[in-house]
């Protein structure tokens, strides 16, 4: 399974937001950069302003930033955008057979190591903030 693209859309997103303070950005003008539809944006905008990270005024919209970047991880856009859907990132396949040995305790068995394996992926995300982010997309950017 696939984390969802609306991860990388939102911190996309931010990420314009930082560096083009001076745009009016709306979401036709930010789905240039992304390369989609409008609608999406729209849509990971609704939730990164849900989050708090953003504002969209109503009328001739143009989205900003109300939260420092340097207040917000990695790990807080994941969630914001509810990159796997129920918070798990691994599934499970549906009904193994549980009259055989391996079909019948596989489960349990790697449920704790795909467990500790999403931890190590968070706490990743959580010790990175979008500031340090959009410093080395600007140094990027700027080479």
């Amino acid at each position: 399974m696939k984390i969802s693209s609306r991860f990388s859309v939102a911190v996309h997103i931010l990420s314009l937001l930082a560096i083009a303070k001076d745009a009016h950005c709306t979401s036709e003008w930010i789905a240039q950069s992304v390369n989609t539809h409008p609608v999406v944006i729209r849509r990971i905008l609704g939730m990164l302003k849900k989050a708090g990270f953003v504002k969209i005024p109503k009328g001739s919209g143009g989205a900003y930033l109300i939260k420092d970047l340097d207040d917000i991880t990695l790990l807080d856009v994941y969630r914001a955008v509810d990159a796997v859907p129920g918070g798990e990132l691994f599934q499970f396949h549906e009904h193994p057979n549980p009259a055989c040995p391996v079909g019948g305790n596989i489960e349990a068995v790697l449920q704790l190591i795909l467990l500790r394996a999403q931890a190590a992926m968070e706490q990743i995300l959580a010790d990175v903030t979008m500031e340090q982010l959009v410093e080395n997309l600007n140094e990027k950017i700027g080479s």
